[in-house]
């Protein structure tokens, strides 16, 4: 959106009016906007993190509750009845450090991807940067997340499994993951609003990047099961910017093995290419959001 400036003759005086205008095109995040509204921004997502644990008996307990039982329940048939390699390290630790980055993508698409739905009695009478609305969920989703990495750090101290020298990137990790929840939740919301079948697919989706992403299985097997062609299957799966970041995460926590660049590499630029795409697609759609909703 576009503000202009205009004057109206009120009696006899002139008062200063702010008219806001669609603009016209392609538009990328308008960061400016964004630094003007910071206080509701933060507003927002302090708002979306007391209500997920308002008036609930375990509270921040819940934060461990899905990521903890996806581990037993993991350990128990991929890691015990299926023998699925851990690369080394007890199998309960491995699937944990997956399930960490994993927990906190799947909900954070979800809940972006409900969000202007559930904002409606809101962003159709006020106006604001409505990209905030699906960024919201993804910031807030990172308490959750630093929640859960305590109970990682102490598995990690019973096993006697320590970080490498390669603990230092997991800013970029954290950077890569922000972008690709950030880029698909602003895909889906802004298709969520206008089609919404879409909410009832995410569910679907989200179970079936989860079997897609290296969690409950190491990206070694790609190589070992397809020694001739390996390694440029494993640039292909690397797209997948969950690939690289759920090794990443393996690779600087747990030392399995050395940091998987090449995943890191391809899938930073697909995370890129989500993010700006759904930035372009999300600021494309705003206008007809209020007519939709």
């Amino acid at each position: 959106m576009k503000k202009e400036l205009a004057y109206e003759n009120i009696d006899g005086g002139k008062i200063p009016v702010t008219i806001i205008k669609p603009r016209s095109g392609w538009q990328l995040i308008d960061f400016a906007e964004l630094r003007r509204y910071k206080d509701l921004f933060y507003f927002l997502v302090w708002r979306d993190i007391k209500v997920l644990y308002k008036q609930t008996v375990m509270g921040f307990a819940w934060a461990l509750f899905r990521p903890v039982l996806s581990m037993v329940i993991f350990t128990a048939v991929f890691g015990g009845l299926a023998n699925i390699p851990s690369d080394g390290i007890p199998y309960p630790i491995f699937s944990y450090a997956a399930l960490l980055p994993w927990t906190y993508f799947s909900t954070a698409m979800t809940n972006s991807t409900n969000s202007l739905i559930t904002s409606t009695t809101v962003f159709t009478k006020v106006y604001y940067p409505r990209i905030m609305i699906p960024l919201t969920p993804v910031l807030a989703g990172l308490v959750d997340f630093a929640i859960a990495s305590v109970l990682l750090f102490g598995m990690m101290l019973y096993y006697g499994v320590f970080p490498s020298a390669n603990a230092a990137f997991l800013p970029v990790l954290l950077i890569l993951l922000f972008l690709t929840a950030a880029g698909i939740g602003m895909w889906l919301s802004a298709m969520a609003i206008q089609y919404r079948d879409i909410k009832h697919v995410t569910a679907f989706l989200s179970q079936l990047l989860m079997f897609t992403a290296p969690v409950v299985w190491p990206v070694s097997l790609i190589t070992e099961k397809f020694p001739e062609h390996g390694q440029v299957l494993r640039l292909i799966y690397g797209v997948y910017p969950m690939a690289g970041v759920i090794e990443g995460f393996r690779s600087s926590l747990l030392g399995t093995r050395p940091m998987p660049w090449d995943l890191i590499i391809v899938g930073s630029i697909s995370a890129l290419l989500l993010f700006f795409s759904g930035a372009l697609y999300f600021r494309k759609k705003e206008k007809v959001f209020a007519d939709v909703a």
